[in-house]
């Protein structure tokens, strides 16, 4: 059987431990619960600065800083300047000495940064928030090369679209919780500041069960059982990620490779763009008051955690059945996640303002079907280097991450040239079809070059990862230790 075969094939792994749950399932519901409250802290200022900048406070015990009305979208934006600094080396550490160590301390120093925000805005203005969204971005940076590398390690092929979707759809997820609460405690006379230690203090407690629960891999866990160990093992062909010297040259010139990073920039200026400003544009044009707006603004996220649990399980199955192949099913799931929301963001166009149900439907089709990302490229890094994964991930994710920082300031660079305020439709129609116009340059670009098998460069020695090719005595041998 050669390499392609294999790579297609994945009812070569052993069977199932008996059990519905294992360790495994833990580090995926841990992988889950910090990507909710990382986003969660990531989306919470993108309310709560509507909040801080208001002219009439709930009570005057609240502080508000109307002064800081011009620097909205600088401040939005100001995570991204962090986050883009350390992904590349990030996914190195992470696969060289282990994900655990560095996916805990970014979420510790993360949620310490949160919880100083309100003070540093008190006391250093504008610039110690934009300090504190800096910090927030570079710790975050961690976040998903670390959270690859584990997938890599924990997850069997033939359950990659499935726990990829449902770890990666927590990001979304956790949107839909930071909206409302945010919007809510915002107009309440509580206050905008307890948000941010209500966020902060929830990544404190995850760090207490990532450091009792959570495993670089199954070799390294010392409750896991023979059986479950060997059939994630095997089925997700990694193991001794760190002996492998990344192979630079070649995932510079690797055209799927390139389709993958192409494809993260156009999602991420999209999904930025929308996800930072449909508050401003709720408020502003539609006219909707900050508890309503969270609300509604948390909708379309809602719709596409409920979307990802829909799509995966179909690619997944596609695939198992040998429908299509692995990489066709990307290409297909990848295209429903960037068309469909290109569509969607182009009838924006030919919609009044008047017509709110219309408009809110059509910005829950534009973000509810970006789901199909999640088995599309999100997930291809794996696909075409298990063993790189996590240094592939950091690659796109620092790249792409240029374009959501960009995505905020190209509000304010359509407001200088058009001469448009954000209470105009038409500066939104030219904002929109900017992000349409990118979603289907990028999904075509992938649709034609994503592969979804196994790249050379890749240095996996299939004999040693997989069943195939192994005796029923070396398989016994191998787990003895276990």
């Amino acid at each position: 059987m050669d390499r392609k075969e294999l790579s297609e094939k994945p009812s070569n792994t052993p069977p199932k431990p008996a059990g519905w749950f294992g360790v495994r399932h833990e580090q995926y519901i841990l992988l889950f619960v910090a990507t909710v409250i990382a986003y969660g802290i990531r989306t919470t200022f993108n309310v709560a600065v509507m909040a801080m900048i208001s002219k009439e406070p709930p009570t005057d015990d609240i502080p508000t800083y109307p002064e800081w009305t011009d620097k909205k979208n600088i401040m939005l934006s100001s995570f991204f300047w962090g986050y883009v600094c350390f992904q590349i080396g990030a996914g190195q550490l992470a696969k060289n000495y282990g994900p655990k160590l560095f996916l805990g301390s970014a979420i510790f120093i993360c949620s310490l940064a949160t919880i100083l925000l309100p003070i540093m805005g008190e006391k250093l203005g504008y610039g110690g928030v934009i300090a504190c969204r800096v910090v927030q971005g570079m710790t975050q940076g961690f976040l998903f090369p670390s959270v690859h590398n584990l997938l890599s390690a924990w997850v069997p092929i033939v359950d990659r679209a499935v726990i990829g979707s449902f770890v990666y759809a927590a990001g979304p997820l956790g949107n839909v919780v930071a909206m409302p609460i945010t919007g809510a405690i915002s107009a309440s006379t509580v206050g905008w500041p307890i948000t941010f230690y209500l966020y902060g203090g929830l990544g404190m407690t995850w760090i207490i069960f990532w450091i009792i629960f959570g495993s670089d891999g199954p070799s390294k866990h010392k409750r896991i059982s023979r059986e479950e160990r060997r059939y994630v093992e095997d089925g997700a062909s990694t193991e001794e990620k760190e002996v492998v010297p990344t192979p630079w040259l070649s995932i510079a010139t690797s055209l799927p490779f390139f389709a993958i990073l192409i494809a993260h920039c156009g999602q991420n200026w999209g999904f930025w763009t929308l996800l930072t400003e449909i508050p401003s544009y709720m408020e502003n044009i539609l006219k909707f008051k900050i508890a309503s707006n969270s609300y509604l603004s948390a909708l379309p996220y809602f719709v596409l955690w409920l979307l990802s649990f829909v799509m995966s399980p179909i690619a997944d199955r596609l695939i198992i059945k040998q429908v299509v192949s692995r990489g066709t099913s990307r290409k297909i799931f990848n295209s429903i996640g960037l068309m469909v929301p290109a569509v969607a963001l182009f009838a924006l166009n030919f919609v009044g303002s008047s017509q709110k149900e219309v408009t809110i439907v059509i910005l829950v089709i534009a973000v509810g079907f970006n789901a199909g990302v999640f088995s599309g490229f999100n997930v291809n890094h794996i696909d075409i280097s298990p063993i790189h994964s996590g240094t592939l991930m950091g690659i796109t994710n620092s790249l792409s991450n240029v374009f959501s920082i960009i995505a905020p300031l190209a509000v304010d660079a359509v407001k200088s040239i058009t001469g448009y305020e954000e209470t105009d439709k038409s500066m939104w129609n030219i904002v929109f079809s900017i992000a349409a116009i990118i979603y289907v340059l990028t999904g075509t670009f992938y649709a034609f070059f994503a592969s979804g098998e196994v790249q050379p460069w890749d240095n996996l020695e299939l004999s040693k990862k997989s069943p195939v090719g192994l005796s029923k005595e070396q398989l016994e041998k191998k787990y003895d230790s276990v």
